[in-house]
């Protein structure tokens, strides 16, 4: 491969990423011709895979379509640790047969996405379950202290007298030392995992290897809007919900929320999301086609149909009690505003206590963000509670 292809494969495999560290580097690791190995590493600490992942999972099935080989790392030692990215608190660490169960379902999962042909499953306890103490502590000589607290959530954690135990150290060196037993040439991840992916390229330079480029991915908003998407925060998405489920969840994102999913989930989404700003698509329609989308590429088109029947018979066409009062309202109100108008709560800080609660309802289906609007046309049912509804159109 000559030099100007190389760097035309390196742009197009990194459309999409934050960053690529580097992009010159990739290039020149590409024109040596070979196959490169792409690692991506997750610690099983949950049975699910999320939509968030499929972001990084996508990046590496570009890999596998330009040839390259895919080595999916299943953390089963460091998930005895806990990584402490973005932690405030020391993480709770699994036992062996929770991650034993909860690794057993990732490979399963993960080729929804990737080719098995072209994907190598590994565990780093391959090599760190026969590692002595006297070779950690060679590992450990290679990196300083110093380097390690770079890190921003050890600084932070540190400056706010918050405890960082040692063992939260080994983690992104034991997450570095992967590369190095795997001889990675690319390690992705979220940018979240910077530091512990650059700790990678410093300890292969100090094993002798050539180190790995690192290709950064957009973290995935979770359905609250606010956190990432995480099976800590419980807030989305499982590859494996069903598909009413699925469709149920997405359709609670928020129309902001919306376009973003449509911007990093769905291919060629920047049409719609043009669509919707123009006023060609109507919103709810558009989380409908999206909620479609997404739930046909990880079960199948009827399944998306079914889920998008189900729902609108459930809650679009519900019956409302014949005797609910009608209100009319000129714009988009927000919500605990409009709880508060109709005489539904005395404050909207008693209206903001129910949405926490989980007690609020728009046509049936449960308001979890509390910037919620009601956007009459788009929107027709409130409920508070069991016994206060609402009919509300424009």
């Amino acid at each position: 491969m000559d030099e100007n292809q190389a760097k035309e494969i390196a742009t197009e495999l990194g459309r999409g990423a934050v960053e690529v560290i580097s992009s010159a580097e990739l290039a020149a690791r590409l024109a040596e011709g070979r196959p490169l190995r792409i690692k991506l590493g997750m610690d099983p600490t949950a049975p699910d895979l999320h939509l968030g992942h499929t972001l990084t999972l996508k990046k590496l099935r570009d890999f596998q379509r330009a040839g390259h080989t895919v080595v999916f790392l299943v953390g089963d030692f460091t998930a005895t640790i806990g990584d402490p990215t973005g932690r405030s608190e020391t993480r709770k660490p699994l036992s062996r047969d929770q991650i034993k169960v909860n690794a057993d379902t990732y490979r399963r999962q993960v080729f929804k996405i990737l080719d098995p042909a072209r994907t190598e499953i590994r565990y780093n306890s391959e090599w760190m379950d026969s590692m002595g103490v006297a070779d950690l502590i060679k590992i450990a000589a290679k990196l300083s202290v110093a380097r390690m607290l770079e890190r921003d959530d050890f600084e932070k954690r540190l400056g706010a007298g918050e405890p960082l135990f040692l063992h939260e150290l080994l983690y992104p060196l034991i997450q570095g030392y992967d590369s190095v037993a795997l001889r990675s040439d690319v390690e992705l991840g979220g940018t979240d995992q910077k530091f512990n992916m650059l700790v990678g390229r410093d300890l292969q330079r100090a094993f002798g290897q050539p180190p790995q480029m690192v290709m950064t991915m957009p973290l995935l908003e979770g359905l609250d809007g606010v956190r990432k998407m995480s099976k800590s925060y419980g807030n989305y998405v499982a590859l494996e919900d069903p598909p009413t489920e699925m469709f149920g969840k997405l359709m609670s994102a928020s129309d902001a929320l919306m376009m973003r999913y449509y911007d990093l989930l769905i291919d060629g989404g920047e049409k719609e999301v043009t669509a919707i700003r123009s006023g060609a698509i109507h919103p709810m329609e558009a989380k409908k086609r999206l909620a479609a989308l997404i739930v046909a590429e990880y079960h199948d088109a009827r399944a998306a149909e079914q889920a998008r029947e189900q729902f609108e018979s459930r809650f679009q066409r519900r019956q409302v009690p014949a005797d609910a009062p009608v209100y009319k309202i000129g714009s988009e109100q927000w919500i605990c505003e409009l709880m508060k108008q109709l005489g539904f709560v005395t404050s909207t800080s008693e209206a903001r206590r129910l949405v926490g609660q989980g007690a609020v309802r728009v046509d049936g289906h449960t308001v979890s963000d509390i910037n919620f609007h009601f956007v009459p046309g788009e929107h027709e049912v409130l409920e508070v509670g069991k016994r206060r509804v609402a009919r509300i159109t424009r």
